[in-house]
């Protein structure tokens, strides 16, 4: 397992203090950190995860590394380019509702990554909040993480 500190030691407790990061260091230069950072373990054939805001980088670089095996995200997702093509097995965890990723949002995010090829799970958590799996924030849904991270373990198990 390879976890990359894309944040410099940075962290949040908001969502807000998150964003104020991300726009800070820039979504550009934290896909240019997290591309050197998983480059020389491509060939191993990575299973890609990222947490909120992080999701959507492991969804970029998974989408374009031949050698991926699979996508975890949890809390998140990102936009994919209308010529993705990829067979990944893509699984996602995510609150119901989530604030970040609407259920319109989903749907559509769904439909893509299916038209693009991949196979992917959702695994909806209602009425927990947008970060259930992180025990040191307020979000935190001990029931919830339990079923997510088992799940998850599962799918790892699988692809990895």
């Amino acid at each position: 397992m390879h976890v990359p500190d894309l944040y410099g030691g940075r962290t949040a407790t908001t969502a807000e203090q998150g964003r104020q990061i991300l726009d800070e260091i820039g979504r550009d230069e934290l896909l240019v950190r997290a591309a050197r950072a998983a480059a020389p373990h491509s060939e191993e054939g990575l299973v890609y995860a990222g947490f909120s805001l992080g999701a959507a980088i492991a969804q970029t670089l998974a989408l374009a590394d031949e050698n991926a095996k699979g996508v975890l995200l949890v809390h998140g997702t990102s936009d994919l380019a209308e010529d993705a093509q990829t067979e990944l097995p893509v699984q996602l965890h995510v609150a119901d509702p989530d604030p970040f990723e609407s259920a319109d949002w989903l749907n559509s995010w769904y439909l893509e990554m299916r038209r693009a090829g991949a196979d992917v799970e959702i695994f909806r958590y209602q009425g927990a909040g947008h970060l259930f799996t992180d025990a040191g924030l307020p979000d935190f849904d001990a029931h919830y993480a339990d079923q997510a991270w088992a799940i998850a373990l599962d799918f790892l198990a699988e692809v990895g």
